[in-house]
C-alpha cells in the first residue's frame, strides 16, 4: 500500500521556520495502531490524518462527533499518543488541500474530537476557526512541584482543561526558560504553556509537553485556544500579534470572538513523498 506524505512548515512564511508537520491523505481509515506507527515514524510533533466525508453520498448527515455536513474528518497523532485539538497540523493539512489536493473552495471544514473545525483561504494566509478555552483565575496553592520544574519563577500560574499556564512580566524569562523536563513530565500530564508580554507583538509564549513526547512545540495553535482569551481580556482588545519563542519560531495574528478565536498564519511545503505499508 503506497499513501501520499506532506510534511509542511506552519506558522511561518520561510522554510525551516515555524513548526513541521506531517499530513497524510486518506481514502478510509487504516487501524489506530498503524496511525500511531505512522506518526512515530515521522517522529514530528504532530502528524494529521484526513478522510473525505462525502463519499457518503448524504451532506446533511452528521459526521464523526456531530459534525454536520462537514468536509472531512481530521485526526492527529504525537510519536506517541493521539491528542483532542492540534492548530499547526491542521494549519498544514488546509495548506495541503488548498495548495497541493486541488481544493477548490474558500473554506475547509473538518469533523474532529474538538468538534467543527474551520480553515479559510485569503491569499497566503490560512485562518483557524477554533474554540476558546480561557484559563481559570490565578493559583495560589500546590505550586511547589512545578515551580520546581522551573528554573525560573513565574509571576502566576492558572489552568486551562488540559494545560498549566504561567505568566512572566517580561518576555526575556519566557525566552531564557530551560525546564527539567524529567520533572515536568511528572506534574504536567498534558502540557505547560508560558508567556509574557512581547516587545514587537503583543504576547509571547513557549510550550513544553513531555508526557506527550514533545519535551518543546516549536508553534502551538492549540495551546493560543487559551492564550488569545486570556490576553485579549488583559489588554483590553481583540485584534492581536502573537510570537511563540521556540528555537524556531512562528507568528500568528488572533482574534478573539468570545466562544471561538481566529488564528491565522502562512506554510511552506518542505517535502511531499509516499509511504509504503
Amino acid at each position: 500500500m503506497k499513501l501520499p506524505l506532506y510534511q509542511v512548515d506552519a506558522f511561518t512564511d520561510r522554510l525551516f521556520g515555524g513548526n513541521p508537520a506531517a499530513v497524510v491523505p486518506l481514502d478510509q481509515w487504516l487501524p489506530d495502531a498503524t496511525l500511531q506507527a505512522v506518526a512515530a515514524e515521522n517522529n514530528l510533533s504532530e502528524t494529521a490524518f484526513f478522510v473525505p466525508l462525502a463519499a457518503s453520498g448524504d451532506p446533511g448527515r452528521p459526521g464523526p462527533h456531530g459534525v454536520l455536513g462537514a468536509d472531512f474528518h481530521l485526526r492527529w497523532f504525537t510519536p506517541q499518543v493521539e491528542v483532542d485539538l492540534c492548530g499547526h497540523a491542521t494549519l498544514a493539512t488546509g495548506h495541503v488541500l488548498f495548495r497541493h489536493r486541488g481544493y477548490a473552495g474558500r473554506v475547509i471544514r473538518f469533523a474532529s474530537r474538538s468538534g467543527e473545525l474551520r480553515v479559510t483561504r485569503e491569499d497566503d494566509w490560512l485562518t483557524l476557526d477554533f474554540p476558546a478555552d480561557p484559563p481559570g483565575e490565578s493559583l495560589t496553592a500546590g505550586l511547589e512541584p512545578l515551580r520546581a520544574a522551573l528554573n525560573l519563577p513565574p509571576q502566576e500560574v492558572r489552568q486551562t482543561r488540559d494545560n498549566w499556564f504561567a505568566v512572566y512580566e517580561t518576555a526575556e524569562p519566557v525566552e531564557a526558560l530551560a525546564p527539567d523536563f524529567a520533572r515536568l513530565k511528572q506534574v504536567a500530564p498534558h502540557g505547560l504553556i508560558v508567556t509574557a508580554p512581547g516587545r514587537d507583538v503583543d504576547f509571547v509564549s513557549r510550550f513544553f509537553a513531555p508526557a506527550l513526547g514533545i519535551d518543546e512545540d516549536p508553534v502551538t495553535g492549540s495551546a493560543h485556544t487559551s492564550l488569545v482569551p486570556y490576553w485579549a481580556g488583559r489588554l483590553g482588545q481583540t485584534e492581536l500579534t502573537a510570537r511563540q519563542v521556540s528555537a524556531r519560531g512562528g507568528y500568528l495574528k488572533c482574534r478573539h470572538r468570545g466562544s471561538r478565536l481566529d488564528l491565522s498564519g502562512q506554510a511552506v511545503t518542505y517535502l511531499e513523498g509516499e509511504i509504503s505499508l
